[in-house]
């Protein structure tokens, strides 16, 4: 028997940085809001605490902060005509659980997207002509300019009080920064973090090659750091645990530091954890969501939470869970290429890089974070002329110490056995004398890259899986071989010792080996509900009182890491609510 619980304003499907960020606004606006999180409560200061934080065994292998696949997972295949198999260990990318999602335990690089990637398609279209777009690839714009998202860029970027440096402030570049990305309103509300030897050595490689290196912008405060919700951050101290842990000084942000504290002593705001939403209530004819159904993990006792407002800000692949299994949308068919729901699904292009060895040369890699890397962005996206190069997109190059974990952390030069006495001197010896010139790349979608439900597999509360079918093309490849080539260019120039091969993307995608978290797509933003779920203001074309969080609306995968965007539409869409919706429920845009 299901429980109907008091109806209230709103209610968020998951306590990430999306869920957090969309209740503080609704309840500043006078909204009775319920968050609803699958997994279990976390605090810094219970969960996040020395001694116990800094555990690589339990962290970043046995994966505590991970989604539980025995509860809930994906099937894989490769191409529509396989059978799909689910995944019975996450390995490619981590989906978080508990209280603070994937903020907890991600790595801290936040990122503001090129102009050009929020018209991608367009963009293109006018540089390249349509013909430069090959058939498959079913790339879109964005629903709204890099302009008029900047100010919320903004206001996301002072919430976590991001490191880094301006290149381009109110139109005016500035060297040292990145000056390819687009106009800030503000400089970062932080400096840059410390970089290392390694890092300032790949930065005077690339300047005097002719590039634009810069410190990598991150959620790792370089100082404390008194936030937009008064709520104060720690400095970063590089200590080398940043992503799959928590952090122990409060320096990287995420919303326990950064909204959850508030949000917890608001009257208005109710918490409850351990409860899994199975389906939303949907009223097909009307066109609303009248609440959702979840189920207590501790008791198994079933629910609804009665609300006025449905927010989907769960991980991607909740999102479109939620609206397969509740009948939202039309499923996406990559046969006809009709359908919304689980279209463009995208990753990102990953894994590759090379290794240097210095005999001459001394690092500490052990002391860092992920915002320790000097980066380049002279070849991302569409940043450099791809006229006559037979593909689209490109990669961000980067080189600095994040980390050097005493078991992940164990670079070798080429030949040396995988284990015994010769490995263990070669792990000895090279530990101080590496380093790694990483690339990450982006990801265009492609009509055969999509989500649906699984016709055989079922979770734990009996609903069937989703089933991700995925693989890397021919695009991928040569973005992935061009940007090599400009990586390998830089390390020649540094005058290693040696290097290790290139690590080159090559044959179908492996879910095995960890390469990021940033899934996307799923739930679509546009201008069309024919093309996409959700409008402008991620409002649910099916739905009007149902409103969808998170990466699962991007088109397409940028080089980037997804977080800063997400934020940002997190606000934007939280001021499209307050300021238009509750005073005119409704469609907010008109198909």
């Amino acid at each position: 028997m299901t429980t109907r619980l008091k109806e209230v304003d709103a209610v968020m499907v998951g306590m990430g940085w999306t869920g957090s960020i969309m209740a503080r606004e609704l309840t500043k606006a006078g909204l009775t809001v319920v968050g609803l999180e699958r997994g279990e409560d976390l605090t810094p200061r219970e969960n996040f605490a020395l001694p116990a934080v800094r555990d690589e065994l339990r962290y970043s292998y046995r994966l505590d902060l991970i989604q539980d696949p025995a509860l809930e997972t994906v099937t894989f295949r490769h191409r529509p005509s396989e059978s799909a198999l689910p995944m019975r260990r996450f390995g490619s990318f981590l989906p978080g659980n508990s209280v603070g999602g994937a903020a907890n335990h991600w790595g801290g690089q936040h990122w503001r997207y090129l102009p050009s990637d929020h018209l991608t398609r367009s963009h293109i279209v006018e540089r390249y002509s349509a013909k430069s777009i090959p058939d498959d690839m079913t790339i879109q714009d964005w629903a709204m300019t890099y302009d008029e998202l900047e100010p919320y860029y903004d206001k996301f970027d002072k919430l976590c009080g991001v490191s880094g440096k301006a290149g381009n402030l109110r139109g005016q570049k500035i060297e040292g920064g990145n000056v390819f990305e687009g106009p800030r309103s503000n400089e970062y509300p932080t400096p840059p973090l410390i970089m290392g030897e390694s890092g300032l050595m790949f930065a005077k490689v690339a300047k005097e090659l002719g590039y634009h290196p810069f410190p990598q912008p991150a959620s790792n405060a370089s100082r404390a750091y008194t936030n937009s919700e008064g709520l104060t951050l720690g400095g970063c101290q590089y200590c080398g645990f940043c992503e799959r842990n928590g952090c122990e000084a409060n320096a990287k942000a995420g919303p326990h530091v950064c909204v959850l504290p508030v949000l917890r002593a608001d009257p208005k705001f109710t918490l409850r954890a351990r409860a899994w939403v199975s389906r939303l209530s949907y009223d097909k004819a009307a066109k609303k969501v009248t609440g959702v159904v979840f189920t207590d993990t501790r008791t198994g006792e079933e629910y609804e939470q009665p609300a006025g407002l449905v927010v989907l800000s769960a991980y991607v692949f909740g999102n479109i869970s939620l609206l397969l299994n509740s009948g939202i949308g039309e499923p996406y068919d990559p046969v006809t290429q009709k359908g919304v729901v689980g279209r463009n699904y995208c990753y990102q292009l990953s894994r590759l890089g090379v290794t240097l060895f210095f005999e001459d040369k001394v690092f500490n890699p052990f002391m860092g974070s992920p915002g320790t890397q000097v980066v380049m962005d002279d070849f991302d996206g569409d940043n450099f002329d791809h006229s006559g190069l037979g593909f689209l997109g490109g990669c961000k190059i980067q080189l600095g110490h994040a980390d050097g974990r005493p078991i992940s952390y164990r670079p070798v030069p080429p030949g040396t056995p995988r284990w015994g006495t010769a490995w263990k001197k070669a792990t000895a010896k090279w530990y101080q004398h590496a380093a790694r010139i990483t690339l990450s790349g982006s990801n265009y979608a492609n009509r055969y890259n999509y989500i649906d439900l699984d016709p055989t597999y079922k979770d734990q509360l009996g609903r069937p899986l989703l089933r991700m079918t995925y693989n890397f093309v021919e695009n991928d490849y040569k973005v992935g071989d061009y940007c090599m080539e400009i990586a390998l260019k830089i390390a020649r120039a540094m005058n290693p010792t040696m290097m290790g091969p290139p690590g080159l993307r090559r044959g179908d995608y492996n879910t095995v080996p960890y390469q990021s978290t940033h899934n996307t797509g799923g739930t679509i933003m546009g201008h069309d509900p024919k093309t996409s779920v959700v409008n402008r203001y991620l409002q649910a074309w099916d739905a009007d009182n149902l409103f969808i969080m998170g990466a699962s609306t991007f088109p397409q995968q940028p080089a980037y890491n997804p977080t800063g965007p997400v934020g940002a539409l997190a606000y934007w869409s939280a001021d499209a609510i307050v300021t238009k919706y509750l005073k005119s429920p409704g469609p907010l845009v008109h198909a």
